[in-house]
């Protein structure tokens, strides 16, 4: 397979930054680390471009983290030798279990380790000795929306419409938000729409949002779901701008176009809402939910080689279509997760 247009520029883009590293990387060792890590991190990328899904999860795994410690490097939040990696910093066990059931742990806080430090770098948690499963760090991929490991209730990323803020002043901040499921739609209720927002703290404290009927049922009224994308539902939700926003509270489109990207994040240009999975005390960083994900994926092929034989079977695995695609996806998506990381980081 070949890059496609975006990751191809993404490439370009981190290669022309390799003249004059960003950030903390502009200098020494950390600017010989950006250099050297950026290099290695391509070439193993289009390695993993070149092979099939039997070895796949592990070089774009090494090319994802290779491309960590370029972050690392460039991340001004890191100072002394904290932006210096020692170990991958995440662990993944549970290979007995079925594929969904996989279960990933990462170090403490205070560890030296790969995953610890981009996190931190990136405002990214760590959960430590409390055990995530594949599958819900599989949910939070934007590109798993429509590729779920089993028929369970899930936590999926909600799309921001941010074509929907306007450039008109207004003291809301008024966005179509996308992809809820449909079990939440269909209840057609505020209260399963409450309780579904539990899990999206930034989305939970709006305001108010569309509603309909609301002449003859008042605050009772339920949400006016519109259909986005087939089988989920999109819904104009409103947040009240920050105090001090605008003239006499009347904030501009830029001012709430901020507030928008200040509790979403970024994937590939657009923006979603991110849930917060149990034990994290906030939303996973997309790249580091790839991270994640990618890690179990190559610890289970290298050390588990007949077990991912079978995962990766499509004449008798249920998880195996699912798995190339996601592969695919990685090499195309993560070069510009990693590019947008650095300029994160750095500025």
């Amino acid at each position: 397979m070949h890059f496609d247009l975006d990751a191809a520029q993404a490439w370009e883009r981190l290669r022309a930054s390799r003249w004059s590293p960003p950030g903390r990387a502009d200098t020494g060792s950390r600017q010989k680390t950006y250099v050297a890590a950026l290099e290695q991190s391509e070439q193993t990328f289009q390695a993993a471009a070149a092979v099939g899904t039997a070895t796949r999860p592990m070089q774009v795994f090494y090319g994802l983290s290779q491309a960590g410690r370029a972050i690392t490097a460039a991340a001004w939040s890191l100072k002394g030798e904290d932006w210096n990696l020692t170990s991958h910093g995440i662990k993944a066990t549970g290979f007995h279990l079925s594929f969904p059931d996989i279960q990933i742990r990462t170090d403490p806080r205070s560890a030296q380790g790969s995953f610890v430090k981009v996190s931190e770098a990136l405002g990214s948690p760590v959960w430590e000795k409390n055990p995530v499963r594949l599958e819900d760090v599989w949910d939070l991929l934007p590109t798993n929306l429509r590729h779920p490991l089993t028929t369970r209730d899930r936590l999926t990323p909600l799309y921001a419409d941010e074509g929907g803020v306007g450039t008109q002043e207004h003291s809301l901040l008024s966005v179509p938000v996308c992809h809820i499921p449909a079990r939440v739609v269909d209840a057609g209720t505020g209260e399963a729409l409450a309780e579904f927002l539990t899990a999206y703290p930034a989305v939970a404290q709006h305001d108010s949002y569309v509603t309909t009927g609301a002449l003859s049922l008042g605050s009772g009224a339920p949400p006016d779901y519109g259909i986005h994308n087939r089988d989920r539902g999109e819904l104009t939700i409103n947040w009240a701008m920050p105090p001090g926003s605008g003239f006499d509270g009347m904030a501009t489109g830029a001012e709430r176009l901020a507030h928008l990207r200040a509790m979403t994040r970024s994937y590939r240009g657009d923006r979603y809402f991110l849930p917060v999975l149990s034990p994290m005390e906030r939303e996973l960083h997309p790249l580091m939910a790839w991270w994640a994900v990618l890690y179990a994926l190559s610890m289970l092929c290298r050390y588990q080689p007949a077990v991912w034989g079978r995962y990766i079977n499509v004449d008798t695995s249920e998880y195996a279509v699912r798995i190339e695609r996601l592969l695919e996806h990685a090499i195309n998506h993560l070069p510009v997760l990693i590019a947008d990381a650095i300029t994160e980081v750095s500025t």
